[in-house]
């Protein structure tokens, strides 16, 4: 089974079980995907800053080349400076805007050549719809998908999050019990497949988003980041792991044995068993392709320490 899809059946659940060690995946040397730094929102800007750090260090520190893209926003220069000045001030060798707010502008043909010279992309917060109705399908997107391919770095917070994934979240109601209506789907800029994040997530109580979305397709991994939380997605290692203050709340729908998400009319309450619940603190890990977490490696033997 590939990392990137889901299978054909659930004969084979379930996956094989490994130790508690650091994420084994692709063998050095075989080419995979950029990491994506997928962030819940209200990311810390001020004090240690680790998110931004961690994107820093994956876009090459002191030679990270940065573009920080606000079309999310209403205000797409009020959006973008906070992270030009933050990350300049981390020590990017250079950090600019993209200006993205038309599909004109997305659609010009000078962007694989003017992405090729970054390290990394930044999508700030706002509406995930004005991301992939503006970017979606354009030679930005088609040029951003290449790029990342070939190994550059993603970020996203919140709006930027939602929209790293071919499923996302538009929108949903986090005041009421999950319904097959809690929430609206569209397709995203599908940079990480078979998966679906919300964001905000315990500060906004959105599990009944996150549960109805799973629902609907259970060979969807649900993710929900907290705020000043992030997620590392890394494709070599085929697994994230989790970054900043807060939790990840993580959904798997494989086990699903029943629901009456297709029977059940749009306001009717959703029945769901036997799907299974992570809550993942800072420093575990996931693999997404089996579907198992991990813990944080373990301290050394104290015989095996060196002496102080």
């Amino acid at each position: 089974m590939s990392d990137l899809t889901v299978p054909r059946t659930l004969s084979s659940w379930p996956p094989r079980v490994l130790e508690p060690q650091q994420c084994a995946g692709v063998p050095a040397g075989r080419r995979v995907p950029g990491p994506l730094i997928i962030i819940g929102g209200h990311e810390d800007k001020e004090q240690a800053a680790v998110i931004l750090r961690r994107v820093l260090a994956l876009a090459g520190r002191r030679a990270a080349r940065i573009a920080v893209v606000p079309t999310a926003s209403e205000t797409p220069s009020a959006a973008g400076r906070p992270y030009v000045d933050v990350l300049t001030r981390l020590g990017a060798a250079s950090v600019q805007v993209l200006a993205l707010d038309t599909r004109a502008q997305a659609m010009e043909g000078s962007w694989p050549a003017m992405l090729a010279g970054l390290t990394a992309v930044f999508f700030t917060g706002g509406d995930q719809l004005r991301i992939t109705s503006t970017l979606g399908g354009s030679l930005f997107h088609r040029a951003l998908v290449a790029r990342q391919r070939a190994g550059l770095v993603v970020a996203g917070t919140s709006a930027g999050a939602s929209m790293m994934t071919d499923t996302m979240i538009v929108e949903g109601a986090a005041d009421q019990s999950p319904t097959r209506n809690t929430v609206h789907l569209a397709v995203g800029m599908g940079l990480w497949p078979g998966a679906v994040v919300d964001q905000h997530f315990s500060e906004r109580g959105r599990i009944g988003r996150l549960l109805s979305a799973v629902a609907q397709n259970p060979a969807v991994l649900g993710v929900g980041i907290d705020e000043n939380t992030a997620i590392e997605v890394d494709f070599r290692d085929r697994c994230f792991k989790v970054l900043g203050a807060a939790t990840v709340t993580v959904l798997d729908g494989w086990r699903i044995a029943d629901t009456n998400a297709s029977e059940s009319r749009p306001q009717e309450p959703l029945a769901l068993t036997d799907a299974r619940l992570h809550v993942l603190a800072p420093g575990w890990a996931f693999r997404w392709a089996a579907r198992q977490p991990v813990p944080p490696a373990l301290d050394p033997p104290r015989a095996a320490r060196r002496p102080s």
